[in-house]
């Protein structure tokens, strides 16, 4: 079974949570028994989570081995120059070592949810979307990346995983795929 969720902001990629206060979980959205997460998504970031009760499936979306494509729309604070695209898409040296190449594009802003607490508008700081393709999954890599260049992260939804996409998903709703 694979179930594609799209996660709100402030939720954890899994089913526990020990901390004191206890963070919202997955075990609050009704999904089938028996699946867990193919990968993570940071509590601060939303979209597309990928679940299922298959652990070579499972391996095969989350493993970086396997470069499977993840898009991510991006609200960054600044208004993005030519060189700051080209660096994202070259690769970004991170101290963790140089990023893959990524796709990079600017974007309109999308029409998605509102978002809950809403991102700081400031009328003085514009800002810009753009869309991210990676092939790699390291810890809060996009945000890294898009830090790296100058353009700090102030949203982030990932839309696609390989050939699976979030369309037609509300936040906190999930939809077996077949």
């Amino acid at each position: 079974m694979l179930v594609a969720f799209n996660k709100p902001y402030g939720v954890l990629s899994q089913f526990t949570d020990r901390s004191r206060p206890p963070r919202p979980t997955l075990a609050g959205f009704g999904l089938p028994a028996g699946v867990y997460a193919a990968g993570r998504l940071d509590a601060d970031s939303e979209g597309l989570l990928l679940l299922t009760d298959d652990g070579p499936l499972a391996h095969r979306l989350s493993d970086p081995r396997h470069k499977q494509p993840k898009t991510y729309w991006v609200q960054v604070e600044g208004v993005p120059s030519d060189a700051q695209v080209e660096r994202l898409r070259a690769g970004v040296l991170l101290n963790d070592g140089p990023t893959r190449p990524a796709l990079v594009e600017a974007i309109d802003a999308p029409d998605l949810w509102p978002r809950d607490p809403p991102v700081r508008f400031r009328k003085s700081v514009p800002d810009a979307w753009l869309s991210i393709t990676i092939t790699e999954g390291r810890n809060r890599q996009v945000r890294r990346m898009t830090a790296a260049v100058g353009l700090p992260t102030l949203r982030l939804v990932r839309v696609a995983v390989g050939p699976h996409r979030l369309e037609g998903i509300g936040p906190g709703f999930w939809r077996e795929i077949v």
